[in-house]
């Protein structure tokens, strides 16, 4: 098998460790018991959250052990935002959050065989600590000084906002749990974001300070820049969350499709599980007929997959080439019909009008009298069937589930209307 640490230097996924040195000789004497911590902070995780889960199982893959901690206690409060106080969640939606993260994050380690994954929760060691044992114990071991130096807090100490005790104590509660799970089950390596670099280190000193014999390690991941410089993972409509109701699957699958060129090598190293072989193939496609996508693809089968299974990833292709003519839109389900037509520009009307009326009114063509010579061109198509007449009026019998119909303006130029009154 490949070294681990190599594997993750070429997925571009090393952007900070404590001793690079020293962490591949732990590899390799392994296996290594590490963890990666998400704070249910939203009742879903996103993509950054998904770069953690696949550094994680490519780790677990390399024959070590993951602890997947959800945070039940620092949810209640929360790392520092960049520039102001978190707003706290009440106990009970934290804790019903808490089991909505362990659902998405179950399916995406292994939980069985030698290195079987563990899921905790750092309310089991929290809840009964009180707050003399928990200053007297764990505070006592934290300098102010190096405390404020931390990026996190840094900033916000520089910012109109400031920032609070609790959010600022939020490094000792990480510290903690990295010295929890030290104890209880041999953890010697914490992963997660550069971002949070200070507070995986507050773990590392922790245990320094506390088990001066202990050798642990810490690994942070870059953060993810696209070359358009918007923000990856998120899109027009928001955050890419991993949730269905929240993202759709055809959204989901539309933001790897939607990758750019400049982008797609990045993300196949980071989320695809495929061969370097099979990636560098890819790559070679994309700069060579960069317009078949060839790479995009790929990845978004993959990753709909892993996340949404392979029913779900069927039927988001069906939906997508059925969209632009290359399969029957009536096959598809209401569900994953209206997902997709939610990602193009729609509206909503109470009974079916003329399809030039309609083409206009959605933005498809600048007028009536655009949509009249797109129908007379042979460029203007209802459900995928092309509009002939220009005066043709939609019957009823022709909405798709009984209210929607697709419109297409040449092969690429897609809207939707809802008909209300249906």
């Amino acid at each position: 098998m490949t070294d681990i640490v190599d594997e993750l230097k070429w997925r571009g996924l090393i952007a900070l460790s404590t001793d690079e040195d020293a962490l591949r000789k732990a590899f390799a004497d392994g296996p290594v018991t590490f963890y990666c911590g998400f704070d249910p902070t939203a009742p879903s995780l996103h993509l950054g959250n998904l770069v953690q889960i696949l550094t994680m199982r490519r780790i677990q893959e390399a024959g070590n052990r993951p602890l997947a901690l959800v945070g039940g206690a620092t949810g209640l409060i929360g790392d520092p935002k960049p520039t102001a106080e978190r707003t706290l969640n009440a106990p009970e939606v934290v804790a019903g959050w808490v089991e909505r993260l362990r659902a998405q994050i179950t399916p995406l380690l292994h939980f069985d065989g030698p290195n079987a994954a563990v899921m905790v929760n750092n309310l089991d060691w929290t809840q009964g600590l009180s707050a003399i044992e928990f200053l007297r114990d764990i505070g006592k071991h934290f300098r102010v000084n190096k405390m404020i130096a931390k990026e996190a807090v840094s900033r916000r100490l520089n910012s109109d906002a400031g920032i609070s005790y609790t959010e600022f104590s939020y490094q000792i509660l990480q510290g903690m749990d990295f010295l929890e799970l030290y104890r209880r089950h041999g953890c010697t390596l914490q992963t997660g974001g550069s971002d949070q670099w200070g507070n995986l280190t507050s773990g590392t000193d922790l245990i320094h300070r506390t088990e001066p014999d202990a050798v642990v390690h810490a690994l942070g991941t870059p953060l993810i820049t696209k070359a358009d410089g918007t923000k990856f993972g998120k899109t027009e409509s928001g955050t890419v969350w991993l949730d269905p109701e929240m993202t759709t699957p055809y959204a989901f699958y539309q933001f790897w499709v939607n990758a750019d060129d400049r982008d797609v090598s990045k993300f196949l190293r980071i989320f695809s599980f495929r061969s370097r072989e099979e990636i560098e193939e890819l790559e070679r496609q994309t700069e060579e007929r960069p317009q078949a996508r060839a790479a995009q693809r790929a990845l978004a089968e993959e990753l709909t997959t892993l996340v949404h299974g392979a029913g779900q990833t069927a039927a988001v292709i069906a939906a997508s080439k059925a969209l632009f003519g290359q399969g029957e839109l009536a096959e598809l389900d209401d569900r994953t019909l209206a997902a997709a037509l939610s990602e193009v520009p729609h509206i909503q009307v109470a009974e079916p009008a003329a399809v030039v009326d309609l083409f206009a009114e959605v933005g498809l063509v600048a007028s009536k009298s655009a949509a009249r010579r797109t129908v007379k061109e042979g460029g203007a198509y209802v459900n995928n069937v092309k509009v002939t007449a220009e005066d043709a009026v939609p019957a009823r019998e022709d909405l798709l589930h009984g209210r929607w119909l697709v419109l297409r303006r040449g092969k690429k130029n897609l809207a939707a209307v809802e008909v209300m009154g249906a």
